[in-house]
């Protein structure tokens, strides 16, 4: 693929990275001053935010993952092994996981469930453009990976290893700079739970 094609590809890209950004913002801003119903000393909110954490490192391994599968490929071939061939967009599904994983750590299920519906909102957006990009470069093959694998949700039935091309460490260091975010950011939460309950920070509402 020529140089154009490529750029065009990484338009999108950045598009992902900057969306990805706006997501955590936001996520950040409801974090500071939203808390759970459940007072952060009780079980429950405790098992959520533990899974909240499961759920981000999933979300960062699940992503490296990917990058063994796409890292440099995306541009030149359509690339179908791997979390390819469950869903189209692994990257989106994985980063999706992580920001449900955000959303638990104010130890509510409204805000896992709904970090997790705005972020694959969002990226819903990205992914119907970058899929008529892909569409128009690939043809026929992309069309017909159209057809056999889901757009986000992914189909385990479909797995099928596939080949992971060149290693580029670069590619695969990018990634995990990416979504050390979601854990550099699990101290951060621990301080915030810590001033909302010493009254350094308002609670300005609550969830369930």
């Amino acid at each position: 693929m020529n140089s154009r094609n490529r750029n065009g590809l990484g338009h999108y890209q950045r598009m992902r990275r900057l969306v990805l950004a706006v997501m955590v913002v936001a996520m950040f801003a409801a974090l500071l001053f939203g808390q759970s119903s459940f007072p952060p000393d009780t079980t429950f909110h405790e098992v959520v935010e533990m899974l909240g954490i499961l759920m981000i490192f999933l979300g960062v391994v699940g992503r490296l993952w990917c990058t063994l599968y796409i890292g440099g490929r995306k541009s030149d071939e359509v690339v179908t092994g791997g979390p390819y061939s469950v869903t189209r967009n692994p990257l989106y599904v994985f980063s999706t996981l992580a920001a449900a994983g955000v959303g638990a750590q104010m130890g509510s299920i409204v805000a896992t469930i709904g970090f997790a519906l705005l972020c694959a909102g969002a990226f819903h957006v990205v992914i119907r453009r970058e899929e008529r990009y892909l569409a128009s470069e690939f043809g026929a093959e992309y069309q017909s990976y159209l057809a056999r694998v889901p757009r986000f949700w992914p189909k385990l039935s479909l797995y099928r290893e596939g080949d992971t091309g060149s290693f580029r460490p670069k590619l695969l260091l990018n990634t995990l700079l990416d979504g050390l975010v979601f854990l550099v950011a699990l101290p951060v939460f621990e301080l915030i739970d810590h001033a909302q309950i010493t009254g350094a920070l308002p609670v300005l509402f609550r969830l369930p």
